[in-house]
């Protein structure tokens, strides 16, 4: 591992019974930890408590972990399906509240889906995440039909070009993120 390697949080964006994020989600972290310049910490909407309501103070309390190791993070990549042209609503949720954890930090994007990939909703993403300061990176990995292109064992039936597209979006990834970690200690951000 590098002295000071770029803190990626992977967010498993999908909280449905059955969904089939986490399959992709293992995927592309099993990838990602190959490379000695990034250290993941994994980050799954289904397990880690988020508020229900920015008011209630209760799920504030419970989401100070996640708001924690969003914070840790110099980047991160979004890993979501497409659900009706759009990204699931616990995934809105998440982004929605924690504000500043995304400011000046690159953002990358896994998605899955039917005939377009989840790319509609990386569409979206874009946008909202455009309005808090981040950084989206060009690149994408997407799967069409994912289902269908994961073997039993987790694994894309044809590993090359999956793998191709991961390193161009971790390429971009680390180094946005090594470039926004470095300015923010120069010269904190400020929305």
């Amino acid at each position: 591992m590098t002295e000071n390697p770029v803190q990626l949080a992977v967010i498993v964006g999908s909280t449905r019974p059955g969904r089939f994020g986490p399959t992709v989600a293992n995927w592309f972290v099993e990838h990602a930890e190959q490379r000695a310049d990034i250290a993941i910490d994994l980050i799954d909407l289904a397990e880690d408590e988020l508020p229900h309501h920015v008011s209630d103070p209760v799920g504030a309390r419970a989401s100070q972990p996640v708001g924690a190791r969003l914070a840790a993070a110099d980047g991160f990549v979004i890993v979501t399906p497409e659900y009706n042209h759009s990204y699931p609503a616990p995934l809105k949720s998440a982004i929605d509240d924690h504000y500043t954890q995304w400011q000046a930090k690159p953002i990358g994007f896994v998605c899955y889906g039917g005939v377009s990939g989840g790319l509609r909703a990386v569409e979206h993403l874009r946008h909202v995440f455009a309005e808090l300061h981040a950084v989206t990176v060009r690149d994408t990995v997407s799967f069409h039909g994912a289902a269908q292109v994961f073997d039993a064992t987790g694994k894309p039936t044809d590993p090359k070009p999956s793998a191709v597209a991961a390193d161009q979006l971790l390429d971009q990834l680390v180094w946005w993120g090594a470039a926004l970690r470095s300015a923010r200690a120069e010269r904190p951000y400020v929305a």
